[in-house]
């Protein structure tokens, strides 16, 4: 079996030692972090080609972990060039998609709206919260009906990070263990 590559993309304002992302990029040898300039003040263009350089560095299959914001980040990659650099995408595990064309949301991340709904042309695993304050159990499950995703309802964990919890999360790590099988 080929190894694979696990790309881990944080979301808006990094994701931190402490968050699952920093716990696995740790345990993972194959896990990488895709390193975005901007961290605080996001331009969705400089995301999505920062993250297709990344893609295009790998000579491994590639497992994307994406949290937040990246999950916009990666269905906007994927609009964006699919197929040219898609096939070596083996899976993506979206945790917590915000919505991006909630009304209310941070001016700093509105240009990532609105939120694509095209069919990812790959196995995905959507993983939302029914009391995210980023995005409701309801657009969670139309994002992952659009995306061809399977969705697991974790219940009532808030936007699934740090604050909520989340460091150590064995039961997320189960399903990331799915798509790298």
């Amino acid at each position: 079996m080929n190894s694979k590559k696990i790309l881990v993309l944080p979301g808006w304002q990094d994701s931190g030692e402490g968050h699952w992302q920093g716990i696995w990029l740790r345990k993972y040898p194959d896990a990488v972090k895709v390193m975005q300039r901007d961290f605080l003040y996001p331009e969705k263009s400089e995301w999505v080609s920062t993250l297709n350089e990344y893609i295009e560095k790998c000579s491994e299959e590639i497992i994307l972990v994406g949290h937040s914001l990246a999950c916009a980040t990666i269905a906007h990659w994927s609009n964006e060039y699919f197929p040219q650099t898609s096939a070596k995408i083996k899976g993506a595990f979206l945790v917590s998609p915000s919505d991006m064309d909630f009304p209310d949301f941070p001016e700093e991340i509105k240009g990532f709206a609105p939120m694509p709904l095209k069919p990812l042309e790959f196995t995905t695993i959507v993983v939302a919260s029914e009391n995210d304050p980023w995005v409701s159990i309801e657009r969670a499950q139309h994002f992952a009906k659009s995306w061809g995703a399977k969705l697991v309802n974790i219940g009532s964990y808030g936007h699934i990070n740090a604050d909520a919890g989340f460091g150590e999360w064995p039961e997320g790590e189960a399903l990331l263990n799915e798509l790298i099988k």
